[in-house]
């Protein structure tokens, strides 16, 4: 009944792109703020991104800016997160999450299942 799911991630070489979607059900994405976490075996979990409910605010990652964009498409219920001059140190299992005041207090109430990123040659 409520769910929020990631897809998008795959293979790609040095300098390419991709798209991550996180698509809502049982509740409205508008109405929360937003964030996109990565995990490599053997690192901690890093927030990469992070949009607030009324769009007044994003994060970024000193790693990704420049690179990686977060956005909202209400109309979907999806946030996507664009990576694009993608590098090998980009590779992990992708998650978003959502929370009323997420991207400020960390208070995710929500979360997807993954998905795994490969940045390779």
């Amino acid at each position: 009944q409520v769910q929020l799911v990631e897809s998008g991630g795959g293979l790609v070489q040095p300098g390419g792109s991709l798209r991550l979607s996180c698509a809502a059900s049982g509740f409205t994405l508008a109405y929360l703020d937003i964030g996109w976490f990565r995990q490599a075996p053997g690192k901690e979990r890093e927030r990469v991104s992070c949009i607030s409910r009324g769009n007044g605010f994003t994060y970024y990652a000193d790693s990704v800016k420049g690179r990686f964009t977060i956005a909202r498409d209400n109309a979907k219920n999806t946030v996507y997160l664009q990576m694009n001059s993608l590098k090998p140190e980009d590779t992990g299992v992708y998650y978003c999450g959502a929370g009323l005041s997420a991207c400020r207090a960390s208070d995710f109430g929500s979360w997807g299942q993954g998905t795994q990123v490969t940045v390779s040659s």
